[in-house]
């Protein structure tokens, strides 16, 4: 069910994936070091513990000096506080920047999802990019905070402490050096192993809140079809699956956790028994035994801990993977402008960054606009043009015929134009090409004799508003939701003037008025209200291109008469593209446009295209047949 794919282990490293966490951790870095630091001072102070009960079992206990057993053991207690105090002293210094790391990274991601195209998000399953922006993130926490510093701490703790028995008896630090090469060469097969088994876990669980969040979202439709039992099975099926890959996890690191616990602890007890020959013997002093062992055995947790920490290693390296999977996507660049070939293809060539703020029009004509068409006046380039527009969507087979062929359409400045279609005619899509929320394969479309892809897309949306038939709401307020389509500082007054334009003044007698929180996808609205809302935030920052894609398809026709009537005012002020499909639609506008096969049949009026055109008569009826059901 995933829609990702996980990176081949094979030219997979770790340590590269890892490091590409370097730009986030930077700013905190002199603390990371320093905590590394303390935890290594912390850990070595441990290690100073064996060497005072050396001291401790050889003299005050071997002469029986009270004394020296009291000042024996004040010097453990100094000891371990110093090493507690060192310890805390480093969580408190991670704590701070590692959250701000994290609230960092999970800032970039989002800004960047929010500049990745339509087309990104048509293809990612929305559960998981939730996944990367929480499960990821904290697991990336995690492993900075610990495996990171530990990883350190506990390698120069076990060199340390090796140096340690070396120097006290040579044969027994041998004895415990033998489980090394056994214990590195189980670590080596592991790390291949987990991290395969870690990417399939995440990617799962990605799949796993998709289902979730779908089910939470279709609540009504599930309930309305009586499939809950369908879909717990689906969940049921993706948990299962999870949970074995979980086990499998559980597996591999009980494994590697076998090999590392028992193989030190035989060489412990090995070499406790050489050691009690050697001291009844009298090779050996008894307390040089005691501080060998009290190493070997404060070595113990920093060589039993490797296999976790492997394991947090693996998975933050996935993690990194994933995260950075979204943000390797390329974005929308705010001014791209675009060449038109020989052929029509689109090319990226960048004409310098006054490309980016195009002069206006006036000026342009002045001056001679490169991208002006030879022969052409100031009134012919202005509104909005189609010219040899084609579009194919970017994951579509090659050999696949376009959505749109070379569409050609001029909308006057001033004049609404109706596109007329049937089901799947590219209606929407080719709406849906004029705010750029997709890019036109071939040809252009110029706003007032500029091409789109001249200006930048904060510029453009910012002439353009957009109305939607499927309309989406925020959870926020009805207000909030409606002036997102102003400009910032719009107050009550364009607010009440697009609630008017749209007939949606029921908002006033929402429980707290314009304040009242519609609710997540606004499903506390009913379907029209939610329309006019949407219609109401396009209209509301008076934009100077209006696109409209079947705005009024939810309303019963009296209310549609109303919204028609106040809309006739906005129209007159604008230049708007409105997808209609009833006869009243229709008329809004003052010419209309049929698209038959992704191409534009005819254009004219309404009662032009019903005398000459079967296709578009054949449209309206039915149409206009379902339109008088409605109303009786």
């Amino acid at each position: 069910m995933s829609t990702t794919r996980a990176t081949p282990t094979d030219d997979r490293s770790t340590v590269r994936s890892l490091l590409r966490l370097w730009p986030y951790v930077r700013p905190v870095r002199a603390r990371l070091f320093t905590a590394a630091f303390v935890a290594i001072l912390a850990s070595c102070t441990g290690l100073v513990i064996p060497l005072v009960l050396k001291w401790l079992v050889d003299g005050p206990v071997a002469d029986r000096d009270p004394a020296g057993v009291w000042l024996g053991a004040l010097y453990l207690l100094l000891l371990g506080l110093a090493e507690a105090l060192l310890f805390g002293l480093r969580r408190w210094l991670v704590a701070r920047p590692l959250a701000g790391v994290e609230a960092s990274m999970r800032a970039d991601l989002y800004r960047h999802l929010q500049r990745l195209p339509v087309a990104f998000h048509d293809r990612w399953p929305s559960g998981q990019l939730l996944s990367r922006g929480t499960t990821d993130l904290m697991l990336l926490r995690m492993f900075l905070a610990f495996p990171l510093t530990f990883l350190l701490v506990n390698s120069v703790t076990i060199l340390v402490g090796v140096i340690i028995m070396l120097a006290q008896d040579l044969m027994l630090g041998l004895v415990i050096l033998g489980p090394a090469v056994p214990v590195v060469v189980t670590c080596v097969i592991f790390e291949k192993r987990y991290a395969e088994v870690a990417r399939r876990a995440q990617d799962q669980v990605g799949d796993l809140t998709t289902v979730v969040e779908e089910g939470v979202l279709g609540i009504r439709i599930i309930k309305g079809f009586g499939r809950h039992r369908s879909q717990a099975r689906a969940f049921r099926e993706l948990a299962r699956t999870l949970r074995g890959t979980e086990l499998h996890k559980a597996r591999l690191l009980a494994t590697i956790l076998g090999v590392i616990v028992t193989l030190p602890e035989v060489a412990i007890g090995a070499a406790l028994v050489l050691g009690a020959v050697q001291v009844a013997d009298g090779g050996l002093s008894a307390g040089t035994l005691v501080a060998f062992l009290s190493t070997a055995l404060a070595l113990r947790w920093p060589v039993d801990s490797i296999g976790f920490l492997l394991a947090m290693s693996q998975e933050a390296a996935t993690a990194t993977e994933r995260y950075f999977e979204v943000l390797d996507a390329e974005p929308e660049v705010s001014g791209e402008p675009a060449s038109v070939s020989g052929g029509g293809e689109r090319g990226p060539a960048l004409r310098g960054a006054a490309r980016a703020h195009p002069p206006p029009l006036s000026a342009s004509l002045e001056r001679g606009d490169p991208h002006r068409p030879s022969g052409t006046t100031a009134r012919g380039l202005a509104g909005l043009r189609f010219e040899a527009v084609s579009f194919r969507y970017p994951d579509a087979p090659v050999d696949s015929p376009p959505v749109l062929e070379r569409i050609d359409l001029h909308i006057r400045p001033g004049e609404s134009m109706a596109l007329v279609g049937a089901t799947g005619s590219g209606k929407t899509t080719l709406t849906a090409l004029v705010p750029r929320l997709h890019e036109v394969t071939s040809g252009r479309i110029t706003l007032d004799g500029v091409d789109i892809t001249a200006m930048s897309r904060q510029e453009l949306r910012s002439r353009v508003a957009v109305a939607f038939e499927e309309p989406t709401l925020f959870s926020a307020s009805v207000g909030e939701n409606v002036l997102m389509g102003a400009a910032d500082g719009a107050g009550a007054a364009e607010l009440d003037r697009a609630l008017a334009v749209a007939q949606a003044e029921f908002a006033h007698t929402l429980p707290q008025g314009t304040d009242t929180q519609v609710g997540e996808q606004g499903l506390s609205l009913s379907g029209g209200q939610r329309q006019r809302l949407a219609l109401a935030r396009a209209v509301v920052g008076r934009p100077e291109f209006l696109v409209l894609d079947d705005p009024l398809s939810a309303l019963d026709v009296h209310t549609e008469a109303a919204v028609e009537a106040a809309l006739r005012d906005v129209l007159a002020a604008t230049t708007a593209l409105i997808v209609a499909h009833r006869p009243s639609t229709v008329l809004l506008a003052d010419r209309v446009a049929l698209l038959s096969g992704g191409r534009i049949a005819a254009v004219g009026t309404h009662h032009e295209l019903l005398r000459t055109n079967a296709e578009y008569a054949h449209l309206m009826s039915g149409a206009d047949q379902t339109h008088q059901e409605a109303a009786r």
